[in-house]
């Protein structure tokens, strides 16, 4: 898949109400989620421990933290869009986010991005999009959710 180049507010708002597109598929290992319990300090067995999980949990295998999956957007969605001409891009919010589904170890996600609405608030792009992180193989996601980023252009 290619990149979406973005080179303007007047770009952007093409894309109003269209899928922008789709990330690689990545590949979540027990080594990140224990890395992530540690930056968090939420070690529950349920992300932690594999032969627990094995034996005493419903999906047979740990779990990434749903705030694991959630902090993949940046990564991922660099990889469908190059926003060009920006001073700085703000993390401004989340909206309507639901944990559809757990992301097992060794699962493989990927997220896919339609813009809902682009507004310019003097001179600083105030993007909406909507959000889908999908788990290869499964027909329910692991979340949706509307992520609101400010894009200050040049």
């Amino acid at each position: 898949m290619s990149k979406v180049t973005i080179n303007s507010f007047t770009e952007f708002e093409r894309y109003i109400g269209q899928e922008i597109g789709v990330s690689d598929y990545l590949k979540i290992t027990q080594e990140q989620i224990n890395l992530f319990a540690d930056a968090t300090l939420d070690h529950q067995w349920i992300h932690t421990d594999p032969e627990r999980a094995q034996s005493e949990s419903q999906f047979k295998s740990t779990i990434a933290h749903g705030y694991l999956t959630l902090s993949l957007i940046p990564h991922l969605w660099e990889q469908i869009a190059q926003v060009n001409n920006i001073k700085m891009l703000v993390n401004y919010g989340i909206e309507n986010l639901k944990f559809n589904q757990p992301v097992l170890a060794n699962q493989e996600v990927r997220l896919r991005v339609k813009l809902k609405s682009i507004a310019n608030l003097r001179g600083i792009a105030k993007t909406e999009m909507l959000v889908t992180l999908e788990i290869r193989d499964n027909p329910k996601p692991a979340f949706t959710a509307t992520i609101v980023f400010l894009y200050h252009f040049n």
